[in-house]
């Protein structure tokens, strides 16, 4: 046996988590402070703030969750859903209903918000369970063409059901008469637990999981990963948060339309997510920023001239940047990187 020294192989450096540059408990604390701090924004935005960009700013973040929520079925796991409005107006319809006849006053309505949104997102995730276990077998084009045919569904039911037993759907017609009781407090509390959660779900161990069945299902699954488990998990975690966004959207129109649930809404869902780059978290929460703001500065043209123009503009970006607006990059450092080969002492 030789003594001389051992040079490490290239296959020895492996894939980790670094340590984080800030401790956690710091991290949960600055975002404590951070919903903490909302509610007095709040408060002087409602005073103080034209109602008209209010209304965009709370927008804003409700797709924000929807383009968070999508992007880890989408970008990070590697899947192709054109559901998304389905799961959305699964929360909306379930929140709106009950508050349609339990309208909460005083103490009561800060529990009666978060159990509905939870509810909603609960019989969102519920119905993404159900059609992701026999779907998600599925590939490419016969997995959106199955997800795009379950919206439609959820579509047809609602304008077709008046009532569950006692309480009012509303149909066609829709359902009105909503309690408006969410504002930008509950909006972006939603945003804030939302994308803290697909972050932490990205950038973990399993994260490592989620993103090796979006490079390969094929070698993923050899080396011993349940691919139908971590693309059924998205799933249901992305059903999940659009629900709520579902709920947070009905407790802050007071009506729903079922037309505003149809295929083009999930597709608009879906050109969020590319446009700000699939994978990348913040490129979703800038690209759901950029497509609800500029439709509304748009409305100088006429109604068809605006969305030529809006149209130009998303085909304009994806020619420049074909792989979004940061592609699968973020704005900030994240916890994941690349250990060098270790080189073990010559002995």
């Amino acid at each position: 046996m030789t003594n001389g020294p051992m040079t490490a192989l290239p296959s020895e450096s492996r894939l980790s988590l670094a340590q984080p540059r800030v401790p956690v408990w710091v991290v949960n604390l600055g975002l404590t402070a951070l919903l903490a701090v909302l509610w007095p924004i709040d408060r002087l935005m409602a005073e103080y703030m034209d109602p008209y960009f209010l209304r965009i700013l709370v927008l804003i973040g409700i797709n924000v969750m929807l383009a968070v929520s999508l992007n880890l079925i989408n970008g990070i796991t590697g899947q192709f859903s054109l559901g998304h409005a389905g799961f959305m107006a699964i929360g909306a319809y379930t929140t709106g209903t009950i508050m349609h006849y339990w309208r909460p006053e005083g103490p009561m309505i800060p529990v009666a918000i978060v159990a509905l949104l939870i509810l909603g997102g609960v019989f969102a995730s519920a119905a993404g369970l159900v059609i992701g276990i026999p779907t998600l077998r599925l590939r490419g084009d016969y997995l959106a063409i199955a997800t795009l045919g379950f919206g439609e569904i959820i579509y047809t039911l609602i304008i077709n059901t008046e009532y569950i037993g006692p309480l009012r759907v509303g149909g066609a017609s829709g359902l009105h008469g909503i309690p408006i009781v969410a504002n930008f407090f509950w909006t972006y509390a939603g945003v804030v637990v939302c994308v803290v959660c697909v972050w932490r779900i990205a950038y973990s161990a399993k994260g490592m999981a989620f993103r090796a069945v979006r490079e390969d299902e094929v070698a993923a699954a050899a080396m011993g990963i349940d691919t139908t488990y971590y693309k059924v998990s998205a799933f249901v975690i992305g059903a999940f948060f659009s629900g709520v966004a579902g709920g947070l959207f009905a407790m802050y129109q007071g009506n729903l339309d079922p037309a505003g649930f149809r295929f083009m809404r999930s597709f608009e869902i879906v050109v969020m997510v590319v446009l700000g780059g699939q994978g990348s978290i913040t490129g979703s929460i800038l690209a759901a920023a950029i497509l609800t703001y500029l439709p509304e500065q748009l409305r100088f043209l006429s109604g068809v001239w605006r969305m030529i123009f809006y149209s130009i503009l998303l085909i304009g970006m994806m020619l420049l940047r074909p792989g979004g607006l940061l592609g699968s990059r973020e704005l900030w450092w994240t916890r994941r990187r690349i250990e060098p080969p270790r080189h073990p002492v010559a002995s």
